[in-house]
């Protein structure tokens, strides 16, 4: 039986860091970011790019599950909305694999620190804050397990997505 991790969260909660961590305590473990699969310039949102975007990761997670390689398959993206997962979940061949769909979250204050700190960095634009910020309350209705981030190392978060 082969393991999904499908990590979602808003930006700046730490979905990147702790998926690419998960890669490492994990044996045979591939990882794909969701954001992977529409690194374009100029970047676009438009139905036929959502559309794309989506067949794309579904394409790539189902060669992962069909590889005899590959035990623990680790997924993040920003998954804000139950139809996106249950869109992906549905095109999915799980039919040996156990799913474990985890939303990170944190609270505004945390977001904010996070975030602020990265735009400082210059890794994020200014307005990152307020984007990411108005889809915290998304998760709370989420069909998935939530791991509350505030005042946890990114290995302590991995560690506990593992014991699911």
């Amino acid at each position: 039986m082969k393991n999904i991790y499908i990590i979602g969260g808003t930006m700046g909660v730490g979905k990147s860091t702790v998926s690419q961590i998960l890669k490492e305590k994990l044996n045979n473990s591939i990882f794909l970011d969701g954001d992977w699969c529409w690194d374009a310039h100029p970047f676009q949102v438009t139905e036929e790019t959502k559309q794309m975007v989506l067949q794309n990761i579904c394409f790539l997670l189902n060669q992962f599950i069909r590889c005899s390689v590959y035990q623990n398959i680790i997924f993040c993206w920003v998954l804000h909305d139950q139809n996106i997962i249950d869109t992906i979940l549905a095109s999915l061949d799980k039919s040996d694999c156990l799913v474990k769909n985890v939303s990170l979250i944190c609270d505004e204050a945390e977001l904010r620190k996070r975030l602020i700190k990265d735009v400082a960095a210059g890794k994020r634009e200014k307005d990152i804050v307020e984007r990411s910020t108005v889809r915290i309350p998304c998760y709370t209705a989420l069909d998935t397990v939530k791991i509350n981030t505030n005042g946890k190392n990114p290995a302590e978060i991995a560690d506990e997505i593992i014991s699911l």
